[in-house]
Protein backbone atom coordinates (compact mmCIF):
# COMPACT_ATOMS: atom_id res chain seq x y z
CA UNK A 1 0.00 0.00 0.00
CA UNK A 2 1.32 3.78 -1.24
CA UNK A 3 2.09 5.84 1.93
CA UNK A 4 0.33 9.50 2.26
CA UNK A 5 3.94 10.25 2.74
CA UNK A 6 4.16 8.98 -0.73
CA UNK A 7 1.66 10.11 -2.23
CA UNK A 8 2.33 13.38 -1.46
CA UNK A 9 5.12 13.25 -3.29
CA UNK A 10 3.52 12.15 -6.46
CA UNK A 11 1.14 14.91 -6.46
CA UNK A 12 4.11 17.07 -6.55
CA UNK A 13 5.59 15.10 -8.91
CA UNK A 14 2.73 15.66 -10.93
CA UNK A 15 2.06 18.60 -10.47
CA UNK A 16 5.58 19.95 -11.47
CA UNK A 17 5.23 17.76 -14.48
CA UNK A 18 1.97 20.01 -15.46
CA UNK A 19 4.01 23.00 -15.10
CA UNK A 20 6.81 21.39 -17.16
CA UNK A 21 4.51 20.55 -20.04
CA UNK A 22 2.84 24.09 -19.72
CA UNK A 23 6.33 25.67 -19.82
CA UNK A 24 7.13 23.81 -23.08
CA UNK A 25 3.74 24.92 -24.73
CA UNK A 26 4.53 28.15 -24.26
CA UNK A 27 8.32 27.64 -26.13
CA UNK A 28 6.46 25.77 -29.11
CA UNK A 29 4.48 26.96 -32.25
CA UNK A 30 1.02 25.74 -32.27
CA UNK A 31 1.95 24.31 -35.29
CA UNK A 32 4.51 21.92 -33.57
CA UNK A 33 2.76 21.30 -30.73
CA UNK A 34 -0.12 20.27 -32.76
CA UNK A 35 2.10 17.97 -34.59
CA UNK A 36 4.01 16.35 -31.65
CA UNK A 37 0.67 15.80 -29.66
CA UNK A 38 -0.35 13.63 -33.25
CA UNK A 39 2.92 11.82 -32.21
CA UNK A 40 1.97 10.88 -29.16
CA UNK A 41 -1.41 9.88 -29.81
CA UNK A 42 0.18 6.93 -32.25
CA UNK A 43 2.39 6.23 -29.42
CA UNK A 44 -0.54 5.63 -26.61
CA UNK A 45 -2.14 3.62 -30.22
CA UNK A 46 0.56 1.62 -29.90
CA UNK A 47 0.62 0.92 -26.64
CA UNK A 48 -2.46 0.08 -25.94
CA UNK A 49 -1.95 -2.63 -28.41
CA UNK A 50 0.54 -4.35 -26.47
CA UNK A 51 -1.30 -4.35 -23.04
CA UNK A 52 -3.91 -6.76 -22.37
CA UNK A 53 -7.29 -6.07 -21.39
CA UNK A 54 -6.62 -2.30 -23.52
CA UNK A 55 -5.87 -4.51 -26.83
CA UNK A 56 -9.84 -4.63 -26.71
CA UNK A 57 -10.65 -0.94 -27.55
CA UNK A 58 -9.67 -2.06 -30.88
CA UNK A 59 -12.76 -4.04 -31.20
CA UNK A 60 -14.96 -1.34 -30.82
CA UNK A 61 -13.37 0.76 -33.78
CA UNK A 62 -15.39 -0.75 -36.84
CA UNK A 63 -18.89 0.68 -35.62
CA UNK A 64 -16.95 3.53 -33.62
CA UNK A 65 -17.93 7.06 -35.69
CA UNK A 66 -15.27 9.12 -33.42
CA UNK A 67 -12.14 8.59 -31.77
CA UNK A 68 -10.56 10.39 -29.28
CA UNK A 69 -7.01 10.48 -28.08
CA UNK A 70 -5.73 12.17 -24.83
CA UNK A 71 -2.15 10.98 -24.35
CA UNK A 72 -1.55 12.29 -20.81
CA UNK A 73 -3.64 13.48 -18.37
CA UNK A 74 -2.47 14.30 -15.31
CA UNK A 75 -4.09 14.38 -11.72
CA UNK A 76 -3.14 15.57 -8.46
CA UNK A 77 -4.91 16.84 -5.56
CA UNK A 78 -5.05 16.76 -1.64
CA UNK A 79 -8.95 17.10 -0.63
CA UNK A 80 -9.21 19.34 -3.89
CA UNK A 81 -8.01 18.02 -6.54
CA UNK A 82 -7.66 18.95 -10.65
CA UNK A 83 -7.23 16.80 -13.73
CA UNK A 84 -6.38 18.30 -17.38
CA UNK A 85 -4.27 17.19 -20.69
CA UNK A 86 -4.78 17.75 -24.27
CA UNK A 87 -5.35 15.12 -27.22
CA UNK A 88 -7.37 14.51 -30.53
CA UNK A 89 -10.79 14.00 -31.85
CA UNK A 90 -10.99 12.51 -35.23
CA UNK A 91 -14.56 11.33 -37.16
CA UNK A 92 -15.74 8.18 -39.23
CA UNK A 93 -15.44 9.34 -42.73
CA UNK A 94 -18.02 8.73 -45.47
CA UNK A 95 -15.28 6.05 -47.43
CA UNK A 96 -15.12 4.37 -43.73
CA UNK A 97 -11.72 5.71 -43.06
CA UNK A 98 -11.00 8.50 -40.31
CA UNK A 99 -10.72 12.42 -40.86
CA UNK A 100 -7.79 14.55 -39.96
CA UNK A 101 -7.33 14.85 -36.00
CA UNK A 102 -8.83 18.26 -34.49
CA UNK A 103 -7.40 19.47 -31.37
CA UNK A 104 -9.01 19.55 -27.81
CA UNK A 105 -8.46 19.39 -23.86
CA UNK A 106 -10.07 17.81 -21.10
CA UNK A 107 -10.35 19.42 -17.64
CA UNK A 108 -11.97 19.23 -14.43
CA UNK A 109 -11.64 19.99 -11.21
CA UNK A 110 -12.76 17.71 -7.66
CA UNK A 111 -13.57 18.41 -4.02
CA UNK A 112 -13.67 15.61 -2.17
CA UNK A 113 -11.69 13.12 0.17
CA UNK A 114 -9.33 11.93 -2.02
CA UNK A 115 -5.18 12.20 -2.66
CA UNK A 116 -2.91 11.09 -4.55
CA UNK A 117 -1.37 12.04 -8.33
CA UNK A 118 -1.46 10.37 -11.87
CA UNK A 119 -0.32 10.71 -15.43
CA UNK A 120 -2.81 8.73 -17.04
CA UNK A 121 -3.34 8.34 -21.25
CA UNK A 122 -6.84 8.02 -22.66
CA UNK A 123 -9.06 6.21 -25.39
CA UNK A 124 -12.40 7.41 -25.80
CA UNK A 125 -14.18 5.34 -28.71
CA UNK A 126 -17.33 7.68 -29.72
CA UNK A 127 -20.15 5.33 -30.53
CA UNK A 128 -23.15 7.54 -31.75
CA UNK A 129 -22.86 10.78 -33.80
CA UNK A 130 -25.13 12.52 -31.28
CA UNK A 131 -21.74 12.01 -28.81
CA UNK A 132 -19.35 13.26 -31.38
CA UNK A 133 -22.17 16.70 -32.08
CA UNK A 134 -21.92 17.35 -28.14
CA UNK A 135 -18.32 17.65 -28.61
CA UNK A 136 -18.26 20.00 -31.31
CA UNK A 137 -20.75 22.00 -29.85
CA UNK A 138 -18.15 22.29 -27.00
CA UNK A 139 -21.10 20.74 -25.08
CA UNK A 140 -19.56 17.38 -24.22
CA UNK A 141 -19.05 17.27 -20.55
CA UNK A 142 -19.00 13.62 -17.98
CA UNK A 143 -21.50 13.80 -15.55
CA UNK A 144 -25.33 14.17 -14.74
CA UNK A 145 -25.58 17.02 -17.18
CA UNK A 146 -23.65 14.98 -19.88
CA UNK A 147 -24.64 15.43 -23.16
CA UNK A 148 -23.24 11.40 -23.59
CA UNK A 149 -22.73 8.89 -21.07
CA UNK A 150 -19.44 6.58 -20.79
CA UNK A 151 -17.84 3.46 -19.05
CA UNK A 152 -14.45 3.48 -18.08
CA UNK A 153 -11.83 0.34 -18.56
CA UNK A 154 -8.75 0.27 -17.10
CA UNK A 155 -5.92 -2.38 -16.99
CA UNK A 156 -7.35 -5.47 -16.13
CA UNK A 157 -10.93 -4.19 -16.57
CA UNK A 158 -13.51 -6.47 -18.80
CA UNK A 159 -15.33 -4.71 -21.33
CA UNK A 160 -18.68 -6.19 -21.92
CA UNK A 161 -20.46 -6.06 -25.29
CA UNK A 162 -23.55 -7.19 -23.40
CA UNK A 163 -23.44 -4.65 -20.24
CA UNK A 164 -22.33 -1.90 -21.92
CA UNK A 165 -24.98 -1.77 -25.00
CA UNK A 166 -26.55 1.62 -24.08
CA UNK A 167 -23.83 3.80 -23.26
CA UNK A 168 -22.23 6.85 -26.22
CA UNK A 169 -18.68 6.57 -25.10
CA UNK A 170 -16.05 3.76 -24.12
CA UNK A 171 -13.25 4.81 -22.54
CA UNK A 172 -10.24 3.12 -22.02
CA UNK A 173 -7.57 4.55 -19.61
CA UNK A 174 -3.98 3.27 -18.79
CA UNK A 175 -2.00 4.75 -16.08
CA UNK A 176 1.87 5.83 -16.75
CA UNK A 177 2.46 6.99 -13.44
CA UNK A 178 1.62 7.15 -9.97
CA UNK A 179 -2.05 6.09 -8.05
CA UNK A 180 -5.33 8.24 -7.02
CA UNK A 181 -7.49 7.23 -4.25
CA UNK A 182 -10.94 8.49 -2.77
CA UNK A 183 -14.30 9.50 -3.55
CA UNK A 184 -15.15 12.88 -5.35
CA UNK A 185 -17.54 14.61 -7.58
CA UNK A 186 -16.50 15.65 -10.35
CA UNK A 187 -17.13 16.59 -13.99
CA UNK A 188 -14.91 16.06 -17.05
CA UNK A 189 -15.27 18.75 -19.73
CA UNK A 190 -13.54 18.43 -23.07
CA UNK A 191 -13.36 22.09 -25.12
CA UNK A 192 -11.57 22.81 -28.86
CA UNK A 193 -7.80 23.91 -28.81
CA UNK A 194 -8.77 26.66 -31.26
CA UNK A 195 -5.18 27.83 -30.75
CA UNK A 196 -3.78 24.00 -32.00
CA UNK A 197 -6.53 23.78 -34.48
CA UNK A 198 -5.76 27.07 -36.30
CA UNK A 199 -1.98 26.82 -35.50
CA UNK A 200 -1.85 23.68 -37.96
CA UNK A 201 -5.23 24.17 -40.34
CA UNK A 202 -5.21 27.94 -40.51
CA UNK A 203 -6.79 30.80 -38.87
CA UNK A 204 -10.84 31.13 -38.26
CA UNK A 205 -11.10 26.93 -38.83
CA UNK A 206 -13.19 24.91 -36.70
CA UNK A 207 -13.17 21.27 -35.56
CA UNK A 208 -16.25 20.89 -37.23
CA UNK A 209 -14.69 21.80 -40.62
CA UNK A 210 -11.26 19.62 -40.14
CA UNK A 211 -13.34 16.55 -39.12
CA UNK A 212 -16.23 16.52 -41.94
CA UNK A 213 -14.09 18.75 -44.55
CA UNK A 214 -11.87 16.32 -46.89
CA UNK A 215 -9.85 18.97 -47.71
CA UNK A 216 -8.45 19.10 -44.14
CA UNK A 217 -5.71 17.12 -43.93
CA UNK A 218 -2.33 16.01 -42.04
CA UNK A 219 0.61 14.71 -43.26
CA UNK A 220 2.14 13.65 -39.74
CA UNK A 221 -1.29 11.88 -38.98
CA UNK A 222 -0.60 9.36 -41.66
CA UNK A 223 0.98 6.81 -39.33
CA UNK A 224 -1.84 7.07 -36.91
CA UNK A 225 -4.18 6.38 -40.01
CA UNK A 226 -2.37 3.34 -40.80
CA UNK A 227 -2.66 2.08 -37.38
CA UNK A 228 -6.19 2.37 -37.15
CA UNK A 229 -6.86 1.03 -40.25
CA UNK A 230 -5.01 -2.48 -39.37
Amino acid sequence: MISRRNFTKLSAAALGGLVVSGCAEWEASPLLRGQHLVDESVATIERFQTIEGLQRFSEFLPDAVGLMIFPRILKAGLFVGGEGGNGILMARTPAGGWSAPAFYSMGTGSFGLQIGAQDTEMILVIRNQGAVDAVLKDQAKFGADAGFTAGIYGVGAEASTTTNLGVDVLAFTNSRLGGYIGVSVEGAIIARRQDLNEGVYGAGVTPAQIVSDPAYKLARADRLHNLLAR
